[in-house]
């Protein structure tokens, strides 16, 4: 039986998660210090352990290699920024993770990538070019039962893999399809993922009499709580009870297959906390959401084999499974058994996703998938508790009155693009009002972008000193975003705004 089936009932959902709203992905500014990496980011509770067994690291390797991702991963989000459509991937390369590698496609962006610390690498392809190609396989290569079952994006390689027992008969069905083989890979593989929902479980929780999976992250929708977890663990209004078999919630929603994720409404009787359970009687705290890079250790957390660490190997990869075909999964080499589906992936104290499914075990290794934590909060509209949501975010106060209110939490150096990392649109000629709102004693700017065809242009600025501003741009039809910076400080906001 695992450990964790002794926690409380206040606990329960001590797997859980972050506190960025209803989905806005949050990025790093290219303003924040690399080094200003916050005390909670150093070393998380059993982490380091995890990380020293499943890695093969000592105390003080595993120590620099947090340390160094931390710090590179700001870069990681400027350098994607600046690039644009150039952008070819970034990995981290090393056993500590000290060097942060940058692909582009163009020898131009060289002396850019260096000036900043990380290694160029110039490569024939986009990100965006691959992905491209890598969905039309996917659309093509899931009717065979055995041959290219799992696909995604190999960055490091600059090519789309395929992982197949059948090498020669899916080389063939490639040629078949007619995408540039030069840009595929077949892989000689073994690998058949199955999804891990058997009757075992950890923060667990059940559908029915038999059927556990674990707890993915807190939730919350308005006013009611909840957790994310794996779809296929239920159907919407399926009832779950926890881990002492008292009666939980149920299943608001649920993808299955295509995505994996669905989230469950829970009753009175549980708390959502910010903590995800680290195997060993203690808890690491989620501090947000912020996409690991490829190469970052990544640590899950499940109900059948407790606390396991490794590295995030590629994303964007999508499995057929017998029960069909799931995309946008994130691949990495952390080792997952039935009842561990559902359960929680982070990155230091960054909230990545939840466990789908994969092949091997946690005595001979293995692999194992999760769905992204964004897609999951953006499809359902849900915010994620992080250890900062108990900060109420500040009243309205001088924006009042705008139709479009959003709200949310930042820390120094990052930044978030509204409404729901999306854009609006106007389609006649207006004015555009913008209203931010923050706690005294912080630095927040506001911009307005507006899409050009080919990129986003500042066409408002408003980034002076202090903790609140206003923007008024009139401008002509198109579609328009506007982009939250905290630079200086961490604070709940409000954002208003109105729109011809």
């Amino acid at each position: 039986m695992s450990r964790r089936h002794v926690i409380t009932t206040g606990c329960v959902l001590a797997i859980t998660a972050l506190t960025l709203t209803a989905a806005p992905a949050v990025a790093t500014s290219p303003a924040v210090n690399a080094s200003a990496v916050p005390s909670a980011r150093q070393s998380p509770p059993g982490m380091i352990e995890a990380l020293q067994r499943d890695l093969g690291l000592s105390r003080q390797e595993a120590e620099e290699r947090l340390a160094n991702e931390a710090r590179l991963a700001p870069i990681e989000a400027q350098v994607r920024e600046q690039i644009g459509d150039r952008f070819g991937g970034a990995w981290y390369v090393g056993i500590t993770a000290r060097t942060l590698v940058v692909a582009t496609t163009s020898a131009a962006d060289i002396p850019r990538l260096t000036a900043l610390g990380v290694r160029a690498e110039v490569v024939n392809r986009s990100l965006k070019e691959l992905q491209v190609i890598k969905k039309t396989l996917d659309m093509s290569l899931d009717t065979r039962p055995t041959a290219g079952r799992v696909r995604y994006v190999d960055v490091r390689n600059n090519k789309v893999a395929v992982l197949s027992s059948e090498s020669e008969a899916t080389e063939h069905d490639i040629e078949a399809i007619g995408v540039d083989t030069e840009a595929v890979r077949v892989v000689p593989s073994k690998e058949q993922p199955r999804l891990l929902h058997d009757l075992v479980g950890g923060t667990p929780y059940y559908v029915g009499v038999t059927s556990r999976c674990s707890v993915g992250f807190s939730v919350t929708r308005g006013t009611q709580n909840g957790f994310v977890s794996a779809g296929h663990c239920g159907k919407v209004g399926s009832a779950t009870t926890g881990f002492n078999r008292v009666a939980q919630g149920v299943f608001q929603a649920s993808n299955f297959p295509d995505s994996d994720f669905g989230w469950v409404a829970v009753n009175a009787d549980w708390t959502p906390k910010p903590l995800v359970d680290n195997g060993t009687g203690g808890a690491v705290t989620v501090a947000g959401s912020k996409e690991a890079i490829e190469g970052a250790s990544v640590c899950r957390s499940g109900s059948t084999t407790d606390w396991h660490c490794g590295t995030i190997q590629q994303r964007n990869a999508s499995i057929t499974y017998p029960q069909g075909n799931v995309f946008e999964l994130v691949r990495t080499n952390v080792c997952a058994e039935p009842g561990d589906s559902g359960g929680s992936f982070i990155s230091i104290d960054q909230a990545q996703g939840v466990t789908s499914g994969g092949s091997g075990d946690c005595t001979s290794g293995g692999i194992t998938y999760f769905q992204p934590i964004g897609e999951i909060l953006t499809t359902y509209g849900l915010t994620l508790v992080t250890d900062s949501t108990a900060d109420a975010p500040p009243s309205a106060g001088t924006c009042t009155g705008y139709p479009q209110i959003i709200t949310g939490t930042l820390n120094r150096g990052q930044f978030v693009y509204q409404p729901d990392n999306r854009q609006y649109r106007a389609t006649t000629v207006g004015v555009h009002t913008g209203c931010l709102d923050a706690n005294e004693g912080v630095d927040f700017d506001l911009y307005l972008q507006k899409w050009n065809g080919r990129v986003w242009d500042t066409v408002a600025t408003a980034d002076g000193l202090g903790s609140d501003k206003k923007i008024s741009y009139t401008g002509t039809p198109g579609y328009y975003r506007y982009r939250v910076l905290s630079s200086s400080g961490s604070s709940p906001y409000t954002l208003g705004y109105k729109s011809p």
